[in-house]
């Protein structure tokens, strides 16, 4: 086997998997079947008052239902026509966010993460990361016995108009609603001064004389969290079920709704640096409801049916993280919550290389070194491997000329010539693998490193130097004038051109004038696909190549001494 043609089919795998990935695949996804799928049919509910059976509900979903402890429970039905009532916005901060929470419904208005701005500009708005502009759309938004675009939007009254959680112990927020058919919702959030994760019980109090039966519905509705330049990472719903983690992609709920069933331990709403997420203190026996609106996902958390007796209460308890995708902070959450952190394929080596970049930012404070650092030492571990392929391209160079004879010798006699090749190899010692087995080998490393560099919130908005404020965009050095397509100056991915450029001029070129060429053109296509790609990406493409054709050059002197 030609080792140049090896080569070759290498890098172009590399430029077809990197180019695949950037236009069409949203590389965080991984997507898994679930255990269960299926659609139930279902009843309408009864009214209790009036024994009335409305016709049947098309796509509503009732769980599989558990022994009724009372005899004959009525079927909760909750009237939908009554007129909306507008109430107050409540506020509430702690050290990591401002929040909104709305009377009217219950739901999240607003939630700002206080760490983190939309863009890099100095007078940026804090994250927001609720964009739905309807109360049942507000994430949070609950019910019980119908779901929630049928059911009647309740008026909350909150024991408070502004919680301020910076100090101290944690504080409650209490808010009640009186429903129209007797039942009475009290909702109680426990907000901690320095924590994402909010307590949240809902208790529901039947104050009528008939046992009801239903199910509660706790309801998550986003939209996506990133700008438009972000789209072709994954974003949609994602849940832990049956300790498998499910990432839903949202084309699949286009035309109709999808429904997972299992061990839930949590779900949630993923773009590619934040989430909201609901943790089920009962995680046994849950329904998953996914639908779609355009970009608006609806995720409805559903427990099995259960029946509150006349004057009698039940209570439903969660616990919600709103905030960033970080391992560290995940990690803290506890309940797997950092198998969010996706990467794929790739993710035994990516979550070390993770580590590794935030391991050196804690000593040197900027994250452009850290990839440097993790740059070198990935290459430093690689060296001796990468040294001996090198060598072995060397050595195959230098028979090239004898190579040429014999295909020109043998042209017509394709097994002889494989015969003398072989035994050119072995009379030279020659490997024609040699070339190729140590890329082979650092093209999973490759991957894991680009998936963190592409992904990874530590890069977000994290500045580098000079014109390079931002490791998560691609870089623009702005000359003062609009360049078409492009806006300023990709000096990095330009210099990362150049240097690929540079290797191959320094690199044994291939017998073959065809290979030649298309070996020397592949740094064009690379710039071109790297145009577009985070700074972060194309710093460590330029480290890597840097330290390559330093590496080739000591090899290149060696053989000249």
């Amino acid at each position: 086997m030609d080792t140049h043609r090896a080569i070759l089919a290498i890098v172009l795998a590399f430029f077809i998997l990197l180019g695949y990935q950037y236009l069409f695949v949203a590389p965080q996804q991984e997507q898994i079947q679930p255990a269960v799928e299926k659609t139930v049919d279902v009843q309408q509910p009864k009214v209790p008052a009036q024994g009335v059976e409305p016709a049947p509900a098309p796509g509503a979903i009732v769980p599989a239902g558990q022994p009724a402890q009372f005899e004959q429970p009525a079927q909760f039905e909750e009237p939908a026509s009554l007129p909306v009532q507008e109430g107050r916005d409540i506020s509430v901060e702690n050290n990591k966010y401002r929040a909104v929470i709305s009377e009217t419904g219950g739901g999240i208005k607003s939630f700002k993460l206080k760490n983190y701005r939309e863009t890099t500009g100095p007078d940026s708005e804090f994250k927001e990361l609720v964009t739905t502009d309807s109360y049942i759309d507000f994430p949070l938004y609950f019910t019980w016995g119908v779901e929630p675009r049928r059911a009647q939007v309740p008026l909350f009254e909150a024991d408070m108009e502004t919680l301020k959680v910076e100090t101290g112990e944690s504080r409650a927020l209490t808010m009640t609603a009186q429903l129209s058919s007797g039942l009475q919702i009290t909702r109680r959030m426990i907000f901690d001064p320095d924590s994402y994760l909010i307590d949240m019980s809902v208790e529901i109090y039947n104050s009528s004389e008939t046992p009801l039966q239903g199910s509660p519905y706790m309801s998550l509705t986003n939209l996506p969290f990133g700008s438009t330049a972000q789209r072709y990472l994954f974003s949609g719903p994602a849940a832990l079920i049956d300790g498998k983690l499910q990432e839903v992609k949202t084309s699949d709920l286009e035309e109709s709704s999808k429904i997972l069933q299992g061990n839930i331990t949590w779900a949630a709403f993923e773009g590619t640096y934040f989430m909201t997420g609901v943790i089920p203190e009962k995680q046994d026996g849950l329904t998953l409801k996914l639908s779609a609106e355009g970009e608006k996902i609806n995720t409805l958390l559903i427990s099995t049916e259960e029946v509150i007796p006349a004057k009698g209460r039940l209570q439903y308890n969660y616990q919600v993280y709103f905030g960033p995708k970080k391992m560290s902070t995940l990690q803290e959450v506890g309940h797997d919550l950092d198998r969010i952190v996706n990467f794929g394929w790739f993710d035994k080596l990516a979550k070390p290389a993770l580590f590794l970049l935030n391991f050196f930012y804690g000593y040197v404070g900027n994250y452009g070194i850290a990839i440097i650092l993790v740059t070198i030492l990935i290459k430093l571990l690689f060296w001796p491997i990468a040294q001996k392929g090198l060598k072995s391209m060397k050595n195959m160079q230098k028979i090239q000329p004898k190579m040429a004879k014999l295909k020109e010798k043998y042209k017509n006699d394709s097994a002889r010539l494989n015969q003398e090749m072989m035994g050119l190899y072995k009379t030279y010692k020659v490997n024609p693998l040699g070339g190729c087995l140590p890329m082979v080998l650092q093209i999973p490393v490759f991957f894991a490193l680009y998936k963190v560099l592409l992904q990874a919130i530590e890069l977000r908005h994290a500045p580098f130097m000079l014109w390079i404020t931002d490791l998560s965009a691609p870089d623009r050095l702005m000359p003062g004038m609009d360049i078409p397509y492009l806006g300023g100056i990709p000096v990095l991915t330009l210099l990362m051109g150049g240097s690929m450029f540079l290797q191959q001029r320094m690199t044994p070129s291939p017998a073959d004038a065809t290979q030649a060429k298309i070996m020397m053109f592949l740094p064009v296509i690379f710039t071109f696909m790297f145009l577009n790609f985070a700074s972060g990406l194309v710093l460590y493409w330029l480290v890597n190549n840097l330290l390559s054709i330093g590496q080739q050059y000591m090899i290149n002197k060696q053989a000249a001494a």
